[in-house]
């Protein structure tokens, strides 16, 4: 959050200068910053909230409403979308944002969150149960569920990018909750023959797969490869160890989305392959340990938690530099933490306090979950003899 603050710092000045010349608006230079500050400022708050204040215990008795509220919500978006609403905030065609004035509030992200901490007690329910595969107990609640959360996404925000986080929360979570190889592997073929139809019955979204494929033929650059062209531009500049701050160039208006989807390249031409590769690694760091508590975690519902922000974070982090270095076709999906935006940012924060909060309740050695792909070793639970199990 802090190396985000930095860059936005340095660069929102020249976005709200873009935004100014080119839209006729009145942004002040300092708009970005104080915006992510306020975000980040939100962000800590809701992390500690989640890790001291309030036990998942609580959070889980409340999995149902949360999920139905976050639904809800995505549902009077595509409502007041329809009906021409100045409460839905719409941006090149898409309306994924309510407009409440004195800011924007995106439920996709709240719906990442409550998916997640639904997921881990529907599953860890029907696991105790026995119900793991049972087509009416378990595979029609959960297809009823994660399909009205993927079409709101996908097909009523026309939000791909959320809509493949949303996907690797469900895939991940199910690959640890027992399902059964063959059905999981069905489940995952239906769901990848679907996304495939979306792509291919979207204009927007085939114009952006032949942009990708122009990119990696060396065609010359048009306006659909302009984006993927800038972005790998810009981490080229980089060098070694860039620019520098405050010496970015294509943040000057050229790389579309600068401080948002492309934050990623602009700090790779500010801090080159040395500051990349040090992203890179905190966030492999930081994977890596919530697979650990994973691992370590002897409740199904807590660990299948865990998987599921494992999973959120993964999937964001990822697709985010693979589009963003040409390795698949560019997709609105923001860098975790670091790009600006607060809903994803404040949201995200909340489920990694509640993996930290998790993680003071593990054992000292992995734990065999058995009926479960996880493959963990044995050992006995272990928690702090200062704190009661949540």
């Amino acid at each position: 959050m802090a190396l985000g603050l930095i860059v936005i710092y340095a660069i929102g000045p020249m976005r709200a200068n873009v935004l100014n010349s080119t839209y006729g608006t009145n942004y002040d230079p300092n708009y970005f910053f104080f915006g992510q500050l306020r975000s980040v400022a939100i962000s800590l708050v809701a992390f500690f909230l989640a890790f001291k204040v309030i036990p998942y215990k609580y959070i889980k008795k409340f999995s149902k409403p949360i999920v139905i509220l976050a639904i809800g919500l995505s549902v009077a978006l595509w409502v007041l979308a329809k009906t021409g609403s100045s409460l839905a905030k719409c941006e090149l065609g898409e309306c994924r944002w309510f407009n409440l004035g004195f800011m924007s509030f995106q439920p996709a992200e709240l719906l990442k969150l409550a998916l997640t901490i639904y997921l881990a007690d529907f599953l860890a329910r029907k696991k105790e149960a026995g119900e793991i595969g049972n087509i009416r107990e378990f595979w029609l609640p959960l297809i009823i569920v994660a399909g009205l959360s993927l079409g709101l996404v996908v097909v009523a925000q026309g939000d791909l990018g959320t809509g493949v986080a949303l996907m690797a929360i469900i895939f991940g979570t199910l690959l640890v909750a027992g399902v059964p190889t063959k059905q999981y592997l069905i489940m995952l073929a239906i769901v990848i023959v679907v996304a495939v139809l979306s792509v291919a019955t979207s204009a927007h979204r085939m114009e952006r797969i032949h942009a990708w494929i122009d990119t990696i033929q060396g065609a010359a650059v048009t306006d659909s490869t302009y984006h993927i062209e800038n972005a790998i531009l810009a981490i080229g500049t980089g060098g070694l160890a860039g620019v520098g701050i405050g010496n970015s160039v294509q943040a000057t208006g050229y790389l579309p989305e600068s401080i948002n989807d492309s934050v990623f390249a602009i700090m790779g031409e500010t801090f080159g392959f040395i500051g990349l590769f040090f992203i890179i690694l905190v966030f492999s760091m930081l994977l890596f340990r919530m697979l650990k508590v994973a691992d370590h975690t002897e409740s199904d519902d807590r660990r299948i938690l865990v998987v599921g922000v494992f999973s959120w974070t993964l999937a964001q982090f990822a697709v985010n530099i693979m589009a963003m270095t040409g390795l698949i076709p560019v997709t609105g999906i923001t860098l975790p933490l670091l790009s600006y935006g607060g809903t994803s940012m404040v949201f995200l924060a909340y489920a990694l306090g509640l993996v930290l909060q998790i993680s003071c309740y593990t054992s000292r050695e992995g734990i065999k979950h058995e009926n479960t792909s996880s493959g963990g070793r044995l050992g006995r639970a272990y928690h702090s003899s200062r704190r009661r199990r949540p």
